[in-house]
């Protein structure tokens, strides 16, 4: 039977996170604060109202008009999708294929490289610099030689929180001919989206998330700002009914609750930048910027899995991200609650 399976997907590791016992999760970069119950309640009580045996509507037209104007574009640009993956999965089908090549810097989230080798398309890696900056010239020059027909750029990027400047995002665009991505899961973090650039190219997506700075990684919901061009193409593929009533309803409420939820991001904001300015103090730890709700640790003495297994003992969980490409001895730690993150903190004091 798998002799039916396409060669390349042979060939890929699976997209896996261990799970281990824990009492502390900050290794997925989730929202450490949950929905206030009153949210919850108005969700449930306008699910409870709906037709659960029938279909969402095959346009969800006026989910879609709520989130263009939450989001800042036009309605007919604006595609909904069961999480930013599901999108980014959809984009990678519709552009590449055996023959065609996407640009990435590395490193950067898996799931892209997995997506593109899995339908065959050569994959291009641009390390970054050594402080983690991203080569532009470097992507620039890579997408020529290529000819490439997609460059997903994750700013601010995962693993290392690394934000590329507008400029840089314009020179790429400028200066390549395929479609540019622009994965914003974590800009709520940052200092602001760059969707405006939809408005001065046809090869520009923006990806965004319900999922990090909304608290609602448990509901699957992100969303596409294209073109309207390249939404009518994107649509001819795209899988029907992929957002259920559920996460429908609860996204309109969490839309119209946006400003109670904002307050989370100055909360988190300063909640990182208080346990990088703590992080960089200890001695042998080297810590990057960030802009995103994670920090990236490098470990200048112990070895990275040695305190991801000693922090584990102690029930706290964060990332060893120490496979990715240059940072072998690096963890990412997400960014939790004051009481979570100080006992991160005092273990690690401990644990060095």
């Amino acid at each position: 039977m798998t002799s039916l399976i396409r060669p390349e997907i042979g060939t890929l590791s699976e997209y896996h996170l261990t799970q281990y016992p824990h009492s502390i999760k900050l290794n997925q970069n989730e929202n450490p604060y949950e929905l206030p119950l009153p949210i919850k309640q108005e969700i449930l009580d306008r699910l409870a109202t709906a037709r659960w045996s029938r279909y969402p509507a095959f346009i969800p037209g006026e989910q879609i008009d709520m989130l263009a104007s939450f989001a800042g574009w036009v309605p007919e640009g604006t595609l909904l999708g069961n999480g930013s993956n599901d999108l980014l999965q959809l984009i990678f089908m519709a552009v590449l294929e055996r023959g065609r090549t996407v640009v990435l810097s590395q490193p950067t989230f898996t799931l892209y490289k997995l997506l593109a080798r899995g339908l065959g398309a050569d994959v291009r890696e641009v390390l970054m610099h050594p402080d983690l900056s991203f080569d532009v010239d470097g992507i620039i020059h890579a997408a020529r030689a290529s000819d490439a027909s997609l460059i997903v750029l994750c700013s601010p990027n995962n693993p290392t929180g690394t934000l590329m400047a507008e400029q840089d995002v314009v020179r790429i665009i400028e200066q390549t001919e395929g479609l540019v991505v622009l994965d914003e899961a974590y800009v709520h973090f940052a200092p602001g989206s760059l969707r405006h650039l939809l408005k001065s190219s046809d090869r520009v997506v923006v990806l965004q998330t319900f999922s990090k700075a909304m608290g609602a990684a448990g509901l699957r919901f992100g969303y596409a700002l294209t073109p309207v061009a390249l939404a009518r193409e994107l649509n001819k593929i795209k899988l029907p009914y992929s957002v259920n009533i559920f996460t429908l309803i609860a996204a309109e409420v969490l839309m119209r609750r946006w400003p109670t939820l904002q307050q989370w991001i100055a909360l988190l904001v300063n909640e990182r930048e208080r346990v990088a300015s703590v992080l960089a103090k200890l001695p042998a730890v080297k810590v990057f910027p960030s802009s995103a709700n994670f920090l990236l640790v490098e470990l200048l003495e112990r070895a990275p899995r040695d305190v991801f297994r000693a922090l584990v003992d102690r029930g706290i969980l964060i990332r060893d991200v120490s496979s990715y490409p240059m940072l072998q001895r690096c963890l990412r730690i997400s960014t939790g609650t004051p009481e979570e993150n100080d006992a991160l903190l005092q273990a690690l004091k401990e644990v060095l």
